[in-house]
């Protein structure tokens, strides 16, 4: 009797989640469009397949790589995707259904829903991943000869969450060298296979089209991003407003991240740099976040959420006791006017460095009315608007540090980066800088985070005022344990 009941209640689940869960954010149209640009780049005598991600070894959230979230919005794990030059078609290659896996974590699309999948993805037909395995799913014509193929697939790493491509380069090639592990990254065997099954067809590279597609935003792109920053900026302000002498910088992270998760982001886009001091903050991804808040110091919080697979980066600084030094302040407004004068010029048509230059003009009044406390501080402030100091640093989308560029030629209408000048001081361990996440529209510039303080006076009034979120409960210990 009770295993009746046992499979009744099962059953009664995978009705009551029968409606599997599925991307709301892009329509297939958006992705028919990204495929006929793959298309056109790859040629009509090759194909481009797509491997999704793998299933979740653990009980973290599911989520899909940017790759293949990208070409299809599909989170099913162990999917795949065929982009054939040659007929211009697209193919889905879905597991298919596993009940007891859905018992446990809910329906997800798979082959069996080939109907619904055509309707959401845009693909014009829809296979069993098994069929990739014996059958002729490259559909080479009989007689025709491999050679006359082209297989592209990405040579780069998929991303997944909190991931962005160099640090998973770097990660794979520590497994590769250590001696006792030796592991070939995943796109690294699919490749192989690909080459091994495959031994006549020329295997190239997708990973310059995906990245040229990726660097201009669409639409829906921006409106993801820019959700994502509005978080991003309110956490910030809600560690802010947290802020007091005695905390510890894990209690501001909690801040920002509670804003983050009751605004509908499920995960973050990367670790949070949530630094007191200047020997944190000169730790540039600092990340240990269990230091004190001592009066005196500046807190830097650098954060933001992973909101429907996109993410921002936002950067500010304020002092713990309400009130900047005179040294805090003479730095940091600084490089507050550097940054104003770098974000008022950006437009379409012009190029990064052009807009350094004109900046660059624009920063000798300042400098003229600055009264620089020490020589080395005026040094630092020259070095940061000669050079940038990082001022337009890495693009933002997918994943913090994003794929494809926007500083190898003009600004286009759809470019969304950061701004991000730093000022340093090494002799004395000084860090200094300002984040922001813009847009280049057509006709100058967006700040998402533009209602974010970041004058200091507004700055000094947020952390004054208080009335933040964070409450701590007493410890209760048992005779013995580690306090």
């Amino acid at each position: 009797m009770r295993h009746l009941v046992i499979a009744a209640l099962a059953t009664l689940t995978l009705q009551a989640q029968s409606q599997p869960w599925y991307q709301s954010d892009f329509p297939a149209a958006e992705f028919k469009a990204r495929w006929a640009k793959i298309y056109d780049k790859i040629g009509n005598q090759a194909v481009a397949v797509v491997q999704g991600v793998s299933m979740t070894p653990g009980f973290n959230m599911p989520r899909q790589t940017n790759e293949f979230y990208y070409l299809c919005g599909l989170e099913t794990p162990h999917s795949y995707l065929l982009l054939d030059g040659r007929s211009r078609k697209a193919t889905l290659f879905a597991p298919p259904r596993n009940p007891r896996l859905e018992a446990n974590e809910g329906r997800v699309l798979s082959a069996e829903d080939a109907a619904q999948l055509k309707a959401l993805t845009g693909v014009d037909e829809v296979q069993q991943t098994e069929v990739m395995r014996t059958g002729n799913w490259l559909n080479l014509a009989a007689g025709r000869p491999q050679a006359a193929l082209t297989i592209y697939t990405l040579f780069s790493p998929g991303e997944g969450p909190a991931q962005s491509r160099y640090e998973l380069q770097a990660a794979n090639n520590a497994i590769l060298n250590d001696a006792w592990d030796g592991r070939i990254p995943r796109e690294m065997q699919f490749a192989s296979m690909l080459a091994t099954r495959f031994p006549r067809a020329k295997l190239s590279d997708l990973t310059p089209v995906l990245d040229e597609l990726r660097s201009v935003k669409s639409p829906r792109e921006i409106a993801l991003i820019r959700r994502a920053s509005q978080i991003a900026g309110q956490g910030i302000l809600e560690a802010m407003k947290s802020t007091k002498s005695g905390m510890t910088e894990y209690e501001l992270d909690a801040a920002a991240r509670y804003v983050f998760l009751v605004n509908g982001a499920r995960l973050e886009g990367y670790r949070s740099i949530t630094a007191a001091g200047t020997a944190n903050i000169w730790n540039g991804h600092y990340y240990r976040n269990m230091s004190k808040l001592d009066t005196g110091q500046l807190v830097l919080m650098d954060f933001a959420p992973d909101y429907r697979y996109y993410t921002s980066d936002v950067t500010r600084m304020w002092p713990v006791s309400g009130k900047y030094s005179p040294q805090q302040r003479e730095l940091l407004q600084f490089v507050l006017e550097y940054r104003n004068a770098i974000i008022k010029r950006i437009r379409p048509g012009v190029t990064a460095k052009q807009i350094m230059d004109e900046a660059k003009t624009a920063m000798e009044p300042v400098f003229a009315r600055t009264k620089f406390s020490k020589p080395v501080y005026e040094a630092a402030a020259r070095e940061l608007v000669e050079r940038g100091g990082g001022v337009f640093s890495h693009p933002v989308g997918l994943t913090v540090h994003d794929d494809g560029t926007y500083n190898d030629g003009p600004l286009k209408p759809g470019h969304v980066f950061s701004i991000d000048p730093q000022l340093r001081v090494p002799g004395e361990t000084l860090y200094i800088r300002y984040e922001d996440v813009v847009v280049v529209t057509e006709t100058g510039v967006e700040n998402f985070t533009d209602f974010l303080a970041s004058e200091l006076d507004d700055m000094e009034k947020i952390v004054q005022a208080g009335g933040g979120l964070v409450q701590k409960f007493p410890a209760i210990w048992g005779q013995g344990e580690i306090r």
